[in-house]
């Protein structure tokens, strides 16, 4: 029996739950990068450390998501597993606000 191209798999998947799908992961993401700025701005990491958290929050989170999907991501969204360890350009300026934001507010006087 031969594999199901890209194409034909791409075809088995509905418009409107992928689009649904997409709308919750990016949901999902962007609290994870906020949450993450969060603890670093709180915990005071400054640099590489603080990115080095960033890093960490969006494969934990991918790794949840992955976990969700019970290992077929592509089953959910079009991009498959690649769509879940992205982490969006717009997610990492949000980290880096919160992160600056919770930096400032906790650590104005040190």
């Amino acid at each position: 029996m031969s594999t199901p191209n890209a194409d034909a798999a791409a075809q088995l998947l509905y418009p409107p739950n992928v689009q649904y799908n997409a709308g919750r992961i990016y949901t999902i993401k962007f609290i994870s990068a906020c949450l993450a700025g969060a603890v670093a701005g709180t915990l005071g990491l400054e640099s590489w450390l603080g990115f080095g958290l960033f890093l960490l929050s969006t494969l934990f989170t991918s790794a949840c998501l992955y976990v969700k999907c019970k290992a077929k991501p592509a089953k959910f969204m079009a991009g498959g597993f690649w769509e879940l360890v992205n982490p969006g350009q717009e997610n990492m300026f949000s980290f880096l606000l919160v992160w600056t934001l919770f930096y400032g507010i906790v650590h104005v006087y040190d």
